[in-house]
Formats: C-alpha cells, structure tokens, sequence
C-alpha cells in the first residue's frame, strides 16, 4: 500500500493563527455551504415514498396513505406535500386531519384543494 504523504501542516496554515470563536464561525460556516444544496434539493423535490411515510407519520394506515397520495400526485399537488394539502383542507372545512383525509379517499373535497392551490402553481 502506497504510504500517504502528511500534508497537514501546508492544508492547515489558514487555520493556524484563528481563535476559537472564529474557528467555530468557520467551522459552522463549511457546515452550511456543505449541507444548503441537500437542504434545496429537499425542499424542492420530493416523491410519493416520501410524502405516504408523511401521512403515516400523521396517522393515516398504509391503504389510506397511498390512496391520498396516489390522488394528490394526480391532481398536481404533490409537490406541496400531501400532509399540507390535507391539513389545508382540514382547516377550511373545520375538520381534523384524520376525517378530512377520510373523506377525500371517499372523493370529497378535491377541486378544493386544487382550488387551494391554484392546481399546483403557487
């Protein structure tokens, strides 16, 4: 195996002469240009995996679920996460989440909410 050459030392030199505090400033500042672009691309793009783990997470069973969010993908509102859809609903309609995803696996409230949405472009 090839021995590998300690470059510690000529790598650090800009770090050499900070004091903690600004150690800790570069340090977190490293941490957010590392972690930003993973934050974006959560924040921007999600999938009906992701959004039925959500919904379970809320209280739904696995059937309702992939049902609300097989219905939310085809109305074009998936990308503003199937929980938000239905709590949206929920709250217009002073239901709690549970009912108001109930009733829209039984095909209630769906221009409302695309309505809610503009059909996903807003």
């Amino acid at each position: 195996m090839k021995e590998r050459i300690d470059d510690f030392k000529e790598r650090s030199k800009h770090l050499q002469n900070m004091t903690d505090e600004q150690l800790e400033k570069y340090f977190w500042e490293l941490v957010e240009k590392t972690v930003n672009p993973m934050v974006e691309l959560a924040e921007k793009h999600t999938t009906k995996s992701i959004e039925r783990s959500v919904l379970l997470r809320m209280g739904f069973n696995s059937l309702q679920a992939a049902a609300l969010v097989d219905k939310i993908f085809e109305k074009n509102l998936l990308s503003k996460g199937a929980g938000h859809v239905i709590w949206k609903v929920a709250k217009n309609n002073n239901l709690d989440v549970i009912e108001a995803g109930k009733q829209m696996i039984e095909g209630k409230y769906w221009e409302e909410a695309v309505e809610l949405f503009k059909g996903g472009e807003k």
